[in-house]
């Protein structure tokens, strides 16, 4: 009798702990993730302080940006979001991913020309930096946001 309680204990605890982590992706942005979480900010400090020439919107993902979302890649999770730079949200824009664990951050910063014609594919004529070194897997996860993108073509 007492297994059949602490199971439904462990049970209700590990829902509570589910939505509190389903809670924790919707309600941050990539900014707010950064002042709200030790450890996210330690990663991607880490992730910066030897990147060169990252405009200070990107530095600090100040600028607009969506929630973050949970995402599952290679068998991890990661928290993933998008921030641009006010104003020119298309041309100059990251997508960054937190390791679930904490641990690492990555980031695709895509820059686009300005003054692009409409006839131009912009997945021809970006420029695409991967900050963190990410693997393959994290790559294609990152690719997949950008390419969700309606106007990316």
């Amino acid at each position: 009798m007492q297994s059949i309680h602490a199971i439904a204990a462990a049970l209700l605890m590990g829902g509570a702990l589910a939505a509190q982590a389903a809670d924790r992706d919707a309600s941050f942005h990539p900014g707010e993730l950064l002042t709200s979480n030790a450890e996210y900010r330690e990663a991607w400090q880490d992730l910066v302080k030897d990147e060169e020439r990252l405009p200070d919107w990107l530095i600090n993902l100040s600028g607009l940006s969506t929630p973050m979302q949970a995402v599952e890649a290679d068998s991890d999770r990661y928290l993933v979001g998008q921030v641009c730079e006010a104003h020119r949200c298309f041309g100059q824009r990251a997508y960054v991913a937190f390791e679930w664990e904490d641990d690492e951050a990555y980031a695709l910063y895509v820059q686009v020309p300005d003054g692009l014609p409409e006839d131009r594919a912009p997945s021809e004529h970006a420029s695409l930096r991967w900050l963190g070194d990410p693997d393959e897997e994290v790559q294609q996860m990152l690719m997949e946001q950008l390419r969700s993108d309606p106007n990316w073509y």
